[in-house]
C-alpha cells in the first residue's frame, strides 16, 4: 500500500509554532477521513485532528479537534501538491510525541488505528520547557 511520508518535525520551546506536511504519492486526501495521529512514549497513539470526507460528522462538523490542541493546531490540504498539512501554534511540553500522517482510515478515534488505510512513519515533535 501506499505509504505517507511526514516531515516538518523538530525540537521546540514551549510557546513556539511547527508545521507538518504529509505527502503521499496518489493520493489526495479526499477519500474516507485523513488526519493527524500522535503517539507519546507508553501512551497510546490518538488522534490529533481529521477532516472527513465521506459525510461523517463531529458535532455537525467535517473537522475534528482533539480537546487538548483546540485553538491551537489547523488541518489544511493542497491537492495540486498531494499535501496535508498541521499547523501547530502556542505548543506545549505535553505536544511531545511522534505524529503520524493518515489518510483513507476509518474514523479519528484511536479505534482507527490498525484498521484501515495508510499511515507514515511519524515525525517527532518535541516541546522543551
Amino acid at each position: 500500500q501506499v505509504q505517507p511520508a511526514e516531515s516538518g518535525g523538530g525540537l521546540v520551546q514551549a510557546g513556539g509554532s511547527l508545521r507538518l506536511s504529509c505527502t503521499a504519492s496518489g493520493l489526495i486526501f479526499d477519500d474516507y477521513i485523513s488526519g493527524w495521529f500522535r503517539q507519546a512514549p507508553g501512551k497510546e497513539r490518538e488522534g490529533v485532528v481529521c477532516i472527513s470526507w465521506d459525510g461523517q460528522t463531529w458535532n455537525g462538523r467535517n473537522t475534528y479537534y482533539a480537546e487538548s490542541v483546540k485553538g491551537r493546531f489547523t488541518i489544511s490540504r493542497d491537492n495540486a501538491k498531494k499535501t496535508l498539512y498541521l499547523q501547530m501554534n502556542s505548543l506545549k511540553p505535553e505536544d511531545t510525541a511522534m505524529y503520524y500522517c493518515a489518510a483513507d482510515i476509518p474514523g479519528c478515534s484511536s479505534d482507527a488505528y490498525g484498521v484501515r488505510g495508510y499511515w507514515g512513519q511519524g515525525t517527532q515533535v518535541t516541546v522543551s520547557s
